[in-house]
């Protein structure tokens, strides 16, 4: 009898210890195959360091740029930047004014390993650039002549219908601080492909491609705030 009674307790010891242990890994299966989806949308917004650069810079008379990006698949993003600038270059010899509106297109490419529904970026992305603008020589002060700026005195004049092409790499980031709602930045590189320039005198500054060096190479930075409406979950 008594090995009857402590063969039953024994037997539901271990019955209970089974079960208990079953719904363990039935638990944490049920964890794992949690699937956390993120936001698939329109983004759209603003880069806020053109009128904070036009309120402190003397020289960059306004600007402002649109920014949006559209999500294709879990990495890669198509984007796009649409503005308008109008920059006064001042030189040793010259004083200028370009103003112009511009279109940036491109895709950008996330690296980052987001932890279960984040939606953050650190990205790598390249643009194609055009810009249409007007230049204005104001002043020339004529100096020993060179490849760029003739040696005879050029009268103040405004030359429409100026462009430039170019292309871009980007690299940057982008955190989600509230729902849906991004801030960004970007830095960029900058090479000119061609452009049409102003008669006898060279091109110091294009709207989007901003100032271009002697080798045809220029930089670029954009401080961005941005909002998403979410289309679809995957």
């Amino acid at each position: 009898m008594y090995k009857f009674i402590i063969s039953l307790i024994v037997f539901f010891v271990f019955a209970s210890g089974f079960a208990q242990e079953t719904e363990i890994d039935k638990t944490e299966i049920e964890q794992d195959s949690i699937v956390y989806k993120t936001a698939y949308g329109l983004r759209l917004g603003a880069d806020i360091s053109k009128p904070i650069k036009s309120a402190i810079d003397g020289f960059y008379n306004s600007g402002f740029e649109i920014v949006g990006d559209y999500r294709i698949s879990k990495r890669f993003y198509v984007a796009a930047e649409l503005g308008y600038e109008d920059e006064t270059s001042q030189e040793d010899y010259t004083n200028s004014r370009a103003k112009g509106s511009y279109v940036r297109l491109g895709f950008n490419y996330n690296a980052y390993d987001n932890w279960l529904d984040m939606n953050n970026e650190i990205f790598v992305g390249y643009r194609y650039g055009f810009s249409l603008f007007e230049q204005t020589l104001n002043s020339y002060t004529p100096n020993i002549g060179n490849e760029y700026f003739p040696a005879t005195t050029v009268t103040p004049n405004t030359t429409a219908d100026l462009n430039a092409h170019w292309s871009e790499l980007m690299v940057g980031a982008k955190v989600e601080t509230f729902s849906n709602l991004f801030v960004g930045f970007s830095f960029s590189y900058k090479i000119l492909m061609s452009g049409k320039e102003q008669e006898g005198f060279k091109t110091l500054y294009s709207p989007g491609f901003n100032r271009i060096f002697d080798s045809g190479t220029g930089f670029g930075f954009n401080y961005t705030i941005s909002y998403l409406i979410p289309f679809s979950k995957k």
